[in-house]
């Protein structure tokens, strides 16, 4: 869609990291730290996360998360990611011996879920969590672990994979239902764009469950945000380190690690 942003191997597209950390290791402080990091991935994998080549742009600090409020921190960002992506900058090239015109643009967001919520307005707890499914989420409540659980995931399977035909195995009945899709940027868009953002903390009855998206992300204020496919990717610790070690903790029982217990049964 932009030939000639990709023409030139020089313009930057950058990948944005978020997310919350404790600065002093001890989880009962009042500090809340949300560092938001820059990486270039036009240099190869190997290089691209090394720490001379992550960009600190951001630090946010406070004793509570920031929660929507995250917007007033982002809008110097998003400023200057806008004007990177429509007028540029003349940056230096010390190897030519010329100055050029740089821009650059967001490639995606790496996030956990609970930032994935912050960044995309959509409301990830409760019973409508899934941001794909929305309303159409299916889920359980459990009634001595006092938690959500969600279920069918088997509509994400290809069409005639076995495991749909499976009943024993799952909840008793076949899965006849497929995948939904994902929204499209411009879809997305049109469904957001005429919410009123209220900052701070909300009441929980301001969200209930017919409003999942609390407001209009900053990111739809860069012109390309529409047109990507994937905005929003979730980090490589919670899909697969922390679930393969819950798992593994569970199979084999180990002391302190398994998820089974008397309110899980």
């Amino acid at each position: 869609m932009y030939p000639e942003f990709g023409a030139k191997p020089r313009n930057l597209q950058l990948g944005l990291a978020l997310d919350g950390m404790n600065p002093f290791g001890n989880l009962s402080t009042n500090l809340s730290s949300w560092p938001i990091l820059l990486m270039i991935y036009n240099i190869p994998p190997w290089l691209c996360m090394k720490r001379k080549y992550m960009m600190l742009c951001m630090m946010m600090a406070g004793p509570r998360q920031p929660r929507n409020v995250i917007d007033v921190y982002l809008t110097p960002l998003i400023e200057d990611l806008r004007n990177l992506w429509v007028d540029g900058v003349n940056v230096y090239d010390a190897n030519v011996g010329q100055t050029f015109r740089l821009r650059a643009m967001i490639f995606c967001t790496v996030n956990d879920f609970l930032a994935y919520g912050n960044l995309s307005s959509y409301s990830v707890k409760r019973h409508h969590a899934c941001p794909i499914c929305e309303k159409n989420t299916s889920f359980m409540q459990l009634k001595h672990c006092k938690k959500t659980i969600y279920t069918r995931h088997r509509r994400f399977l290809k069409p005639y994979h076995s495991y749909r035909r499976l009943k024993k195995a799952f909840n008793g009945t076949p899965e006849i239902e497929g995948a939904l899709e994902p929204l499209a940027g411009h879809e997305m868009y049109d469904r957001v764009k005429d919410i009123i953002i209220v900052f701070g903390k909300t009441q929980r009855k301001d969200h209930a469950d017919k409003n999942i998206r609390k407001k209009m992300s900053m990111f739809f204020d860069l012109p390309y945000w529409t047109n990507l496919n994937v905005r929003h990717c979730l980090n490589v610790m919670h899909v697969e380190k922390n679930v393969c070690d819950s798992l593994i903790g569970t199979l084999l029982n180990i002391k302190g690690k398994t998820k089974d217990g008397l309110k899980c049964r």
